[in-house]
């Protein structure tokens, strides 16, 4: 038996922003008492990204995990509720639908309800998917209070809308006090093993030689090194999300705080929306190929609901992710991972699936190709099935701007289409056992974007159709009711001590 390498004891994180301190803040609490020195390198001088503030209902788990008080995280970070995504003009000019954050009608039969939903549908005797599911109809009446455990109304859950800067800044508190190091300063040399090639120590502008056994990479788009120094390779996926460039703005909110996230399809690309309660998040994802800088930031500026806070921010990236995200004594964490555009708020979650994955796979003794490889693959899988749910918007549309009939027309991942010829004929849905996107997801976008099977399961038509009129009647009335029953979003926060001061902990 051989023996093994010294223990991991040294943890050292180059980055802070959100990705730096979730993952710093995740690490002491998670992996506490196992003697590990954990270090945060970060520069005030460097700018973080500083968009993400939309969030799925995975980031309620990490709080959770984390020991962290959902409201007065609220009240810390101005944060909103949000019940799901609204998508407006991405199948038609006109057309809007909200992928929400539950599940579309009960269980009526032996098939599922999109089946019995999709035989009404082709007699014209039934309303729009979304009128059978409590979140989407609470939304649209801004209307919020937590899901009720005592099953009398469907299940939901939800996410948040907050300021990703005074999440940061918080959770880097809660990292500090739970004994996390905080290095200020420049990082000018990266050393490395001359034997093995791993990463040693990162040296600072001051002299400072700071030494590690395992890094994790939170750098940005720089990728200072998982990029830089281990030269990982970086696959470009612009090819199937030629989107390259955004502009972010804030502005002043003109009344409506309803409980979700908003994602308007424009000319060459979409406008984001985000409800938080000091501001709004606004900015405009495209591509440089068809839309000028200039007259993307101009449609961006058009369409505010308020005051300008700033000027608007130009961000440019390119889609994809490294061939390998754990390399070496190195783990890619945010961006310096990969990139895939917010339009389904994944980034934050992106973050946290790397930060549980290494927990779990944590190399408390020598760094082991079995972790690497196994972080690889969960994170693979991950970065892949977003993708091809972000690529299925781009692709079922029927908006005639030359950049929409160019997505139209572009060669798919053979992963995604299957799953919409699936779907088309038949109302398969994808079904996996893991993965971030689960049925009700592909349902939303499908159904909202005019994708409408021609087929469904047989059984679904043994129900006589005047009795499957009446139970879905019911279970329409019965939303209806539940979402009118609920407070306004608005008095949900103040009820429950939520409401954001300004300056409050700062």
């Amino acid at each position: 038996m051989t023996e093994r390498a010294q223990a991991i004891r040294n943890v050292v994180i180059v980055g802070g922003g959100t990705a730096g301190w979730m993952t710093a803040a995740a690490l002491a609490r998670l992996l506490g008492g196992t003697g590990l020195v954990i270090t945060l390198v970060e520069s005030a001088a460097i700018g973080t990204v500083g968009v993400g503030e939309a969030t799925l209902p995975q980031i309620r788990r990490f709080n959770s995990l984390l020991g962290i008080d959902e409201r007065e995280m609220m009240a810390r970070t101005a944060a909103t509720i949000k019940l799901g995504i609204e998508f407006r003009d991405w199948g038609r000019v006109g057309d809007g639908y909200i992928h929400p954050f539950g599940r579309f009608g009960q269980e009526i039969g032996p098939a599922s309800f999109v089946d019995y939903w999709a035989r009404a549908h082709a007699r014209g005797m039934v309303a729009p998917i979304g009128q059978y599911c409590l979140p989407i109809m609470a939304a649209l009446q801004g209307r919020f209070e937590p899901p009720d455990a005592s099953g009398t109304r469907q299940p939901y859950d939800y996410a948040f809308q907050f300021d990703a800067g005074l999440y940061a800044a918080w959770l880097s508190e809660l990292a500090q006090s739970a004994g996390v190091v905080r290095r200020e300063g420049r990082i000018v040399d990266v050393a490395r093993n001359s034997e093995s090639g791993a990463i040693s120590a990162v040296s600072l502008e001051d002299g400072a030689a700071i030494r590690g056994d395992l890094f994790i990479d939170c750098s940005g788009f720089r990728a200072l090194l998982i990029g830089e120094t281990l030269e990982t390779p970086f696959e470009d996926w612009s090819h199937w999300l030629p989107c390259n460039r955004a502009f972010a703005v804030p502005c002043a909110n003109g009344g409506d705080y309803g409980p979700y996230t908003r994602a308007t399809a424009r000319a060459a690309g979409w406008q984001w929306r985000i409800p938080l309660q000091h501001r709004v998040g606004n900015g405009l994802v495209y591509c440089d190929a068809f839309w000028d800088d200039a007259d993307a930031a101009e449609a961006l500026m058009a369409n505010l609901e308020g005051e300008p806070g700033a000027e608007p921010r130009q961000l440019r990236f390119t889609t994809g992710r490294r061939s390998a995200l754990w390399r070496s004594n190195c783990v890619a964490i945010g961006l310096a991972g990969g990139f895939l555009e917010p339009l389904e708020s994944t980034s934050i979650d992106l973050i946290q699936s790397g930060i549980l994955n290494l927990v779990e796979l944590f190399p408390h003794t020598a760094i082991e190709e079995t972790d690497r490889r196994e972080y690889n693959r969960l994170m693979d899988l991950e970065f892949e099935r977003i993708r091809d749910f972000l690529v299925l918007h781009y692709v079922a549309n029927q908006r005639e701007e030359e950049f929409w009939q160019a997505m139209r027309a572009m060669p798919l991942p053979d992963s995604l289409s299957a799953r919409i010829e699936d779907f088309r004929e038949r109302a398969i849905l994808p079904d996996y056992a893991d993965g971030l996107f689960q049925p009700v997801s592909w349902i939303s976008v499908f159904l909202g974007q005019n994708v409408v099977p021609r087929r469904w399961d047989p059984r679904a038509d043994a129900m006589d159709a005047d009795e499957l009129g009446k139970r879905l009647t019911a279970i329409h009335g019965k939303i209806a009711d539940d979402a009118a029953a609920m407070p306004l979003h608005l008095d949900f926060l103040e009820r429950a001590g939520a409401r954001y001061v300004y300056g409050a902990g700062q």
